[in-house]
């Protein structure tokens, strides 16, 4: 097949029921007098809103009967489930997060402890106040010359576990491509009879190329979810959810997924969820293979200019895993600034997922083609100049070790008051404050604003990083819980 060929119209369709629907509903041209408002015809109202809404279907009376009567949905998820190989699997419209909140929410007994990934996503810092459950943190450990995060060891694990939590909560792939030694940190949880889940949101393409890591489900995890949108061709916000009921209750699973979700799903993130499956089933391989072969064409072209490897190199973690289709470029070793960087590459017309100081990531998936690959990498080559090096630097959001003040959910819901950052060391934030991306805090509701936290937040909003979640995002005053 040529670089990116499409199937033939009808072949993906015809493996993937609620894409089918979708693209029926216009082919059979129904009039609804249903929701949502919009009846497919905005256009008449005004072109602009017509183009952004007239291609909305929902799911009831729109990619089913208003019943459901004709178990489109429930078909799409069941052939999901049978192909991450798990027993149960819901499609959601409302992201990972909604996912995460989710399958916390099925494994929490109030009032006890979950072992949870310390770098996690902020969606499960808000599950855990939602659910009354509290952290044990389980903190990765630092690669020393690259200053990132490698993953959770054994033996940090195995701490955890002495405290007898309730389940363990892992986010892997980190949100800079590394992988815990999944297996092993399983099958250690499993001896005790502990479910484990897994935010593989980042990794919704592991499992379908043996050059890849294995997805989660394959290795053993109780549930997992992931992203369609992230590094697949599924619509924003397309999640996800699927478990195996041997150590997590299908009821509870059902009751927390539907308690968290809308009760008006859109039907474009669902018929894209399905359709992806379908093309990782009939095309996977072919297209990551493909996707590979570029990466490394790329690579290769852009060491020959600069002379030197502008991207990490995968094989340095060989001892633990990486995503070989992850790009990160590090900034310190030819002494660029990557706020800088990323201001040229978009005058370029090249919007990045990620930049800091040190760190740039451009995200590339099989949807690229030859043409988007020749664009970054002109516009690196015009971005980029090689200056002094420095020395590496491990980000605030790898770096800081928590100080408890409150639980994180006491602290929610505890009254609260603004100070000047220099009234709020020793107080206890109210807030949740990450840089972002990749949106992982730097300090939790409930921990103590040190120091170190307050001068690197300054640090790294003075480097021109948004400061997320915060209630004040220029850093002037914080929210502390009320004395």
């Amino acid at each position: 097949m040529a670089e990116n060929s499409a199937l033939p119209p009808q072949e993906l369709r015809a493996h993937a029921p609620l894409l089918d629907a979708y693209l029926r509903f216009f082919e059979e041209s129904i009039t609804p007098f249903s929701i949502p408002g919009h009846k497919q015809q905005a256009a008449l109202l005004d072109v602009g809103l017509g183009r952004v809404v007239d291609v909305d279907v929902p799911l009831y009376g729109g990619l089913d009967e208003m019943k459901l009567s004709n178990g489109t949905l429930a078909a799409a998820e069941k052939l999901a489930a049978e192909c991450w190989g798990a027993q149960w699997a819901r499609f959601s419209t409302g992201g990972t997060t909604h996912g995460n909140q989710a399958l916390l929410l099925a494994i929490a007994t109030p009032g006890r402890n979950i072992a949870i990934t310390r770098t996690a996503h902020r969606s499960l810092i808000s599950a855990l106040v939602l659910s009354g459950v509290e952290p044990i943190w389980l903190t990765p450990e630092i690669d020393e010359s690259t200053g990132i995060p490698l993953g959770i060891s054994a033996l940090e694990l195995s701490r955890a576990l002495e405290h007898s939590p309730t389940a363990v909560f892992l986010t892997e792939p980190s949100y800079l491509a590394t992988v815990s030694p999944l297996k092993q940190l399983i099958d250690l949880t499993h001896e005790q009879n502990i479910p484990i889940v897994i935010d593989q949101a980042w990794g919704a393409h592991f499992g379908f190329h043996p050059a890849l890591p294995s997805h989660a489900m394959a290795l053993g995890a109780d549930a997992m979810v992931t992203s369609i949108h992230k590094t697949l061709p599924g619509y924003s916000a397309a999640s996800l959810v699927m478990a195996n009921t041997t150590r997590i209750s299908r009821a509870r699973l059902e009751q927390s997924f539907e308690a968290t979700h809308t009760t008006s799903p859109a039907g474009a993130p669902l018929a894209s969820i399905d359709g992806v499956r379908a093309l990782l089933q009939l095309r996977g391989h072919e297209l990551l293979q493909d996707l590979l072969q570029k990466i490394a064409r790329l690579k290769g072209d852009l060491k020959e200019h600069f002379g030197f490897d502008l991207f990490i190199n995968p094989d340095h973690f060989a001892s633990g895993g990486f995503d070989a289709t992850k790009l990160i470029i590090q900034t310190h070793h030819f002494g660029g600034d990557g706020v800088a960087i990323e201001r040229v590459l978009r005058s370029h017309g090249v919007r990045v997922e990620m930049a800091d100081r040190d760190t740039v990531i451009p995200v590339v998936t099989i949807a690229d083609d030859e043409r988007s690959f020749k664009i970054l990498a002109n516009a690196l080559k015009a971005s980029i100049t090689p200056s002094t090096p420095r020395a590496v630097a491990t980000a605030l959001s790898w770096r800081i070790s928590p100080t408890f003040g409150v639980s994180i959910r006491d602290a929610f819901f505890s009254p609260s008051e603004m100070v000047s950052a220099a009234r709020a060391i020793g107080r206890i934030s109210a807030d949740l404050i990450a840089p972002y991306p990749p949106g992982v805090p730097v300090v939790t509701p409930g921990e103590v604003l040190t120091g170190e936290i307050l001068t690197g937040l300054a640090a790294v909003a003075a480097e021109g990083v948004r400061i997320a979640y915060s209630t004040d995002s220029t850093l002037a005053t914080y929210r502390v819980l009320a004395k």
